[in-house]
């Protein structure tokens, strides 16, 4: 169930954004920090299968609230969680997605000033992840995601540009229904600079950021495009 107050949280003028929460745990021998590439594409995948979800369709109880957000700016907050707090929030409406050993939940998009208590007192400066690890191997019918390597981006920030990229392709990509079928699979790639150019042109979409954080606006931050067996 949503809050009570979604008439309230409806007529807000307040900007709109989907709240994704990284499980970031102490790290250890049973329970290692989840690596840079591995956030990037669960959350990636988490912001898409909450659009899909059969609850954001026009019959489903999230519909309205996804449907408002969806026809604005596509605004996308990381955070990161671990222990009691990251227990608490499984009780507010999400989807998970667990990709390469990272966790990410996907919350019901809502204005800034009706963000659940829960998820605001959750940390967003600072999520950066020192571990680049590996891109999941590829998968037919998935999407490649490839990050600039002209720019740092820490990983919340890198994160959420995953996340807008699989988000356009969930508007754009003509065979949805094959990347359906693989779980809205994400691989995520940091090509060398001498490469950018070319990952640009064989994209089918591209990613400009706003310019609120870390890098300048109209940046392209990803590219992306449908695995189709040579990349």
């Amino acid at each position: 169930m949503l809050e009570p107050d979604d008439g309230d949280v409806l007529a807000s003028a307040q900007p709109w954004a989907m709240q994704l929460v990284l499980h970031d745990p102490r790290s250890s021998a049973e329970t290692p920090r989840p690596t840079h590439l591995a956030a990037c594409e669960a959350a990636a995948s988490a912001a898409v299968r909450l659009l899909d979800d059969d609850r954001s369709r026009p019959d489903g109880p999230w519909h309205e609230r996804v449907a408002r957000w969806d026809g604005g700016p596509i605004r996308k907050v990381v955070r990161r969680a671990r222990g009691v707090r990251w227990t608490a929030t499984a009780q507010l409406p999400h989807v998970e997605v667990e990709a390469g050993g990272a966790t990410v939940r996907a919350f019901v998009p809502a204005p800034l000033d009706h963000v659940p208590d829960l998820i605001a007192r959750l940390q967003v400066a600072g999520t950066d992840l020192p571990d680049l690890g590996t891109s999941a191997p590829p998968v037919p019918g998935g999407l490649t995601v490839a990050l600039t390597p002209h720019h740092r981006l820490t990983t919340g920030k890198a994160a959420a540009q995953c996340a807008h990229a699989a988000h356009l392709g969930w508007r754009m990509l003509p065979d949805l229904a094959a990347w359906r079928a693989t779980g809205f699979a994400v691989r995520v790639l940091t090509p060398a600079p001498p490469l950018w150019p070319a990952v640009v042109r064989r994209s089918v979409l591209q990613v400009r950021d706003a310019g609120f954080t870390e890098v300048p606006p109209g940046t392209v931050t990803a590219a992306a495009w449908p695995f189709s067996g040579d990349a």
